[in-house]
This record gives C-alpha cells, structure tokens and sequence, in this order.
C-alpha cells in the first residue's frame, strides 16, 4: 500500500475523505498501465517540491538529460548545490498555478500540503501533460517504476503501485542476474546495427543476424563474463560474413 494512502491517516487526495478509506487505491491493479521509456534530453521537466524526494526526482531526471526546474521556497544543501552549479534551475518560491507549467514535458510533485499536490495534478491534467504526485497514484497519469540501469541497459520493475518494497527486492535480485556483461554485449551490438541496416535488405533478415549472435554458441554473454571480449568480436564478425547477401 503506497505510504501516502492507507486507512487511518489523514486523506491526501482529491476524493477528500477526511481519513483515509483506501478508495482512491481500491481498484489500482486492475488499471494496466502502458509501459514507455521517455526521451527527456532537452525537455523541460518541472519538479515541485524541495526536501529529499525533490532531490531523488531532480537528480533521476537529470540522469536522463532533462532540463530540470525546481520550484520550492525552501530546498535542501544538495539542491542548492545542483542550482548553484547551473544543472538545475531553482525558482525559490510557492508553485502559483498552470503558468509554471508553461512549455513543460512533465512535473513530479512531491510537496507535503495536499492541496498544492492536488493542484498540481489537476492543473497538469488540464494541460494534457504528464503527472506524478508521489506516492499518491489517485493523482497520477504515470507512475515510476524502479529502474536498474547498466550502461545503455536499462530494466524496469512495476508493482502497479502495490508494493514498493517487492519492487526493491525486483531491483537487487534483477541487478545481480543481468549484470555488465548485459551492457557490455548491448553496446557491441549496437555497433553492428548500421552494418545490418545498410546490408541485409528485410527486417527478418536483421532479426536472425542479431538472433544468432545473441541466442548462439558459444554464449556470448558466457565469453563476456569470462573476460574474453575478442572471442565475441569474432562471433559477430562471422554472423556479418555468414549474414551478408552474396
């Protein structure tokens, strides 16, 4: 259950119950949600709210590139920090309405007054742009999975909101099966992608090129974790020769 919304505590959504009765959170896994990776580099990415969950949202939209405005009166060290250096912009004030999101891609509220989550939420939804209060899915169009990332590899664990802490457990255990090697074999291939589109004339033809290389033996990811990087090199030097039209 997310920790802003649990029956016995102060309600913290828009259905304003007064205590929370878990409506907001009742029918929550039987909304499928559609799984995307966004290109942020560039965006403008608002995040209101200036305590420890701003940071961990400013610092994972700087990540992936964002251009990243904080809107907080009060922020902690680190922010101030990351304003004071240039990689986030720092408006040292209240969030004052639909204005702020001017030209934004997304916002991530994070603030502890309901009505300003509540707010902001709404006045994203009226703009037809993507919104997360955290831990408040009621408010909320998307939600953030965890994320284990290596490299250019990047996996993603979503509980729907259900459970963090199993989502947590996801991360550890994903992170120590799908390791560097992963990440090593996804740039090597990368490399050979402009190979197989300029050669190989048909979608299907890619697909058994990169196939045999991945799913062949001797595994690569094997060679990898051995250390043998050259040996891999070899095996997509002899898919190329064995691939390439005559």
């Amino acid at each position: 259950m997310p920790a802003a919304a649990y029956a016995g505590k102060e309600c913290v959504c828009q259905f304003r119950r007064g205590i929370c009765d878990q409506t907001c959170v009742r029918d929550m896994l039987d909304t499928p949600f559609y799984i995307a990776a966004l290109k942020l580099k560039g965006r403008r990415c608002m995040v209101v709210g200036g305590g420890a969950l701003g940071l961990e949202k400013a610092e994972g939209l700087l990540a992936c590139g964002g251009d990243v405005t904080v809107i907080a009166p009060h922020a902690g060290p680190e922010l101030e920090a990351l304003a004071a250096e240039g990689s986030i912009a720092w408006e040292r004030r209240a969030y004052a309405g639909p204005a702020d999101l001017e030209r934004a891609f997304l916002v991530i509220a994070c603030t502890d007054d309901t009505d300003v989550n509540i707010r902001v939420s709404q006045d994203a939804e009226a703009r037809a742009m993507l919104v997360n209060v955290v831990d408040v899915p009621p408010l909320c169009n998307f939600i953030l999975p965890a994320i284990v990332r290596t490299g250019p590899l990047a996996i993603a664990i979503s509980t729907a909101g259900a459970s963090p802490a199993l989502a947590k457990r996801m991360k550890r255990e994903i992170g120590e099966l799908f390791g560097e090697e992963y990440a090593m074999l996804a740039i090597m291939l990368n490399d050979a992608r402009g190979w197989a589109k300029g050669t190989l004339p048909t979608y299907q033809d890619r697909k058994a090129f990169f196939e045999g290389i991945v799913n062949g033996d001797p595994d690569p990811i094997a060679l990898l974790r051995g250390g043998d990087t050259d040996a891999v090199r070899d095996l997509i030097a002899a898919a190329r020769r064995t691939h390439a039209p005559v």
